[in-house]
């Protein structure tokens, strides 16, 4: 059975950085793509960044910069380093695969206050 798992996520003040980190466990065939969400209070769960099927990268306008993501096939972990953080950044953040399957972790909470 396939999970993820993310960690990493906690309370911030702004410009500060946090790394997110997801671990998946079991087998996920024919990965096509696998990235971070996020959803903020009352907003819709959007794409912060992804691995596309070319392995290529894509991120959010807003956080392009700030925002990086990097995965360990090896240890089947996926991160995304965040800096610069700021109050709008407030969201609970979601790791994705998609391959035959789609799967969604847990979510971590991360704060960006005061």
């Amino acid at each position: 059975q396939v999970q993820l798992v993310e960690s990493g996520g906690g309370l911030v003040q702004p410009g500060g950085s946090l790394r997110l980190s997801c671990a998946a466990s079991g087998s996920i065939l024919n990965i096509l793509v696998m990235g971070w969400y996020r959803q903020a209070p009352g907003k819709q769960r959007d794409l912060v960044a992804i691995f596309t099927s070319d392995g290529s990268t894509m991120y959010k306008d807003s956080v392009k910069g700030r925002f990086t993501i990097s995965r360990d096939n090896t240890k089947k972990m996926m991160y995304l380093q965040m800096n610069s953080l700021q109050p709008e950044n407030t969201a609970v953040y979601f790791c994705y695969v998609a391959g035959l399957r789609a799967y969604w972790g847990q979510g971590t909470q991360v704060t960006v206050s005061s």
